[in-house]
């Protein structure tokens, strides 16, 4: 567990160059509280002298991949999963773990966006994803804490969304209350509230699923990053830096596919947002709190080494398209200051996730795939149940058995307001390329290097560089990010380099961090 101290003097009151010292501690607080504490998972490998054939490859170890490739081994198939950095290194590690069917207001958007019985049937797909989620953690004594789902107005205005949010949840079968007095330090405007919902740690899921597929005689492989799937061929060809995969089917589960078949990364604007560890002296809420109105503010406890940490999160954002993501997180620390004035906060991270036109996650067969691909992709911040549900849904589409309400998400319209959300998200993109190429080619990138933490675009010649300082090392890439050749800006929360495009992110030095990008950025 990092100090308090030490995360106080190198997060967000972080003002002067950090020494070495500093600079560690800072990288620290920045690993979230689940990767922080969780205990080392090995790594398997691929055959060397020959490709590796198996049934099925699942291309990323979160939740969803990991839980698909459970259920494929189960059927008693061969299973490999690649995962280009580590077990939870995405999502599933930066998430605030939240297992929950209430999620803030997002029935009443899935409403607004597609017809009533998408609504229905995401409803019972979550709700399955929960159930099979609170059974595996069960059997596997994962420790889980049973908690009620609240989803408040912190505003006045809030009041009208909070009581659509319990019209809508309604509707669709949900036994959501009308919530009264909340026990929370600040004033709230009405709330509805779903019983007996859940949280837990996801690093302690991660951890049991790669030891059961191992048990079923799967491989989970670390430090895989995938090249290029052929899937003209039979079997599939998936080449990666552990080897070559030969498979009958692919499953694309890396939050938003790496694959531009289908052109997904146009269809799901990649979205950013922040959280927050904190200790707390006192009683802390009891249930998992998350606000209807904007800025967004998730609260939820967890238990900790020495008595439970209060988790704070919130301030969503598009990737790449905010000036100052430290801000954000400076915000996040004033406002729970604020509100729990003695809290010391330990940690600080920030998870990625993807919002479909329709609100509702893609799931199924890839365009293109010749019937071997599928993806997953789209939980808009709500990936606890909805990568289960995934899960389910594609095994049931490749082993048989599928769910009714797995039909009819398969099977949705897409109505005109959704197709206008598109076209917005779209226009937004077209903005931020051409923001991004002018304000490159009209700065000349200036001859000091960038003071330590920071990044700066400019151009040289009439070439648009991204130059950084991090650990005292600067590092001059390319600027054009490496999938469609958009500008990258720099996160200065994160020291890194994000693309507003279509969400790819990339370390000071380059390295490719997720994103739809398949490389990493290319030095100046």
């Amino acid at each position: 567990m990092v100090a308090a101290e030490a995360a106080g003097a190198a997060g967000s009151d972080r003002t002067q160059p950090l020494g070495p010292a500093g600079r560690r501690a800072y990288r620290r607080t920045m690993t979230s509280l689940w990767l922080d504490r969780a205990a080392h998972i090995p790594s398997d490998s691929l055959e060397t002298e020959a490709d590796t054939v198996v049934d099925d490859v699942i291309i990323g170890a979160g939740l969803t991949g990991l839980v698909t490739a459970l259920l494929f081994a189960r059927s008693g198939r061969s299973v490999v999963v690649l995962e280009a950095r580590h077990v939870g290194a995405a999502a599933t590690g930066h998430t605030t773990a939240k297992l929950s069917v209430l999620q803030a207001a997002h029935l009443q958007k899935i409403r607004r966006y597609a017809y009533p019985a998408i609504v229905d049937a995401y409803v019972q797909a979550n709700l399955e994803g929960f159930a099979w989620l609170c059974r595996y953690a069960h059997d596997h004594n994962i420790p889980i804490q049973r908690k009620d789902a609240i989803s408040y107005a912190g505003t006045p205005a809030g009041a009208a969304t909070v009581e659509r949010e319990y019209r809508v949840a309604s509707e669709a079968g949900l036994p959501v209350e009308r919530g009264g007095q909340l026990d929370l330090p600040f004033e709230t405007f009405g709330s509805v509230v779903l019983r007996d919902q859940a949280q837990f740690d996801p690093m302690d899921v991660a951890a049991a699923l790669v030891a059961d597929i191992r048990a079923h005689g799967g491989r989970v492989v670390e430090s895989a990053r995938v090249s290029h799937v052929r899937a003209a061929v039979h079997p599939a060809v998936v080449r990666s830096s552990a080897g070559t995969v030969r498979a009958e089917h692919v499953i694309v589960a890396t939050g938003t596919p790496i694959l531009n078949r289908g052109l997904y990364f146009v269809k799901a604007a990649a979205k950013r947002s922040y959280a927050t560890a904190w200790r707390v002296p006192g009683q802390l809420p009891d249930g998992m709190y998350i606000s209807v109105d904007s800025p967004t503010r998730s609260i939820r406890t967890t238990p900790g080494a020495d008595g439970d940490l209060l988790l704070i999160g919130g301030n969503g954002h598009g990737v790449g398209r905010h000036p100052s993501p430290k801000q954000l997180v400076d915000d996040l620390g004033d406002w729970t200051r604020t509100h729990w004035p003695e809290a010391e906060r330990t940690h600080v991270w920030s998870a990625q996730d993807y919002q479909t036109p329709q609100r509702v996650p893609f799931v199924g067969w890839m365009p293109r795939g010749f019937g071997r691909v599928y993806l997953a992709t789209g939980y808009d911040k709500w990936g606890m149940t909805n990568a289960v549900q995934a899960a389910l849904t594609l095994a049931g589409d490749i082993l048989g058995g599928q769910q009714e309400w797995a039909r009819v998400l398969h099977s949705r319209v897409t109505l005109p307001r959704a197709i206008g959300s598109a076209l917005g998200e779209n226009a937004a993109v077209a903005w931020w390329y051409a923001k991004g190429y002018a304000g490159a080619l009209t700065n000349l990138l200036p001859v000091e290097a960038p003071d330590e933490g920071t990044g700066v675009v400019g151009r040289r010649a009439l070439r648009p560089i991204a130059s950084s300082t991090v650990d005292g090392m600067t590092c001059e890439l390319s600027a054009v990010c490496p999938h469609l050749r958009a500008i990258v800006s720099w996160n200065d929360q994160e020291l890194s380099w994000d693309c507003p495009a279509h969400g790819s992110r990339f370390d000071a030095d380059g390295t490719r961090l997720e994103g739809p990008a398949m490389n990493d950025m290319r030095p100046a």
